[in-house]
């Protein structure tokens, strides 16, 4: 395997880099005859890219599967306390971005931290741990469910992107992109990235495909709408568009700080 992203701290180039919070260019300023093959892009050293759902205890009823995706408060944080104590450095998708197409720099040992389904416990939990740290995060907000019980905002929404976060879209209600037809594109695409700019007043150029299912179709339609690059989960990535099937991983409920920490480096 080679050597991954998160001991790239080793490389002189990547602790001269930029800062976290410095800001990237964007996307859409970097000529065509800039950007990498994706032969290069895939050579890359991937960074981790952790996916979060719901931050809270467990209770009785929540079944054995769904603690995979159920991280209980202590666990957050202290999973992002060991991230911060061992050096790491969040980056966003900007500077993912600039770093995959061009060979940018990125500060030393860079993780990513996403948020995937608008709960609102990642504002209430996942937002002052991580701002305790100065990290910044990634949430991919599913436009159904803005306002109702237990799910965030639009004034969260904004806030959280107003404070230095980024907001990408995660569909209007979660269907699978693989089933998309005709109208659905409208649906779950379309309108929901235009209630996230008119929230935001920014452009949604990243998207996070439900369940991290995905198919060759569906690239070309996120493009032709302006998506920049499309985060899946733990498989492998297109040959052809591998900034549309950047990959991440589930962190688990189950997994204690030093699980996270082996997971990441195995995983990438």
């Amino acid at each position: 395997m080679s050597k991954s992203a998160v001991e790239s701290a080793k490389d002189s180039s990547a602790t001269t880099a930029a800062p976290a919070s410095a800001s990237a260019p964007d996307p859409s300023s970097i000529p065509a005859g800039k950007i990498a093959s994706a032969e290069t892009i895939l050579g890359r050293d991937q960074v981790p890219i952790l996916c979060y759902h719901q931050i809270r205890d467990w209770r009785p009823r929540d079944s054995k599967g769904a603690k995979d995706y159920i991280v209980p408060v202590a666990n957050f944080r202290e999973q992002i306390k060991m991230l911060a104590d061992s050096g790491y450095h969040t980056i966003l998708p900007d500077q993912l971005y600039a770093y995959l197409a061009t060979g940018a720099p990125l500060p030393s040992k860079p993780v990513m931290l996403t948020f995937d389904d608008t709960d609102l416990d990642q504002f209430t939990i996942a937002r002052p741990t991580l701002e305790k740290y100065g990290f910044k995060g990634v949430y991919f907000v599913m436009t159904v469910s803005l306002g109702r019980p237990n799910y965030m905002s639009k004034a969260q929404v904004k806030q959280l992107s107003d404070e230095g976060n980024v907001i990408g879209s995660h569909t209007w209600d979660h269907h699978n992109v693989k089933k998309y037809q005709g109208q659905d594109w409208v649906t779950q695409i379309d309108k929901p990235t235009k209630t996230l700019e008119e929230i935001t007043g920014k452009d949604i150029k990243y998207f996070a495909y439900p369940f991290g299912l995905w198919n060759p179709e569906a690239i070309p339609e996120l493009k032709k709408r302006g998506f920049v690059g499309a985060f899946v989960l733990a498989e492998k990535r297109d040959q052809q568009d591998p900034l549309y099937t950047i990959r991440r991983i589930i962190a688990s409920g189950y997994w204690s700080p030093r699980t996270l920490h082996n997971s990441m480096v195995n995983s990438f």
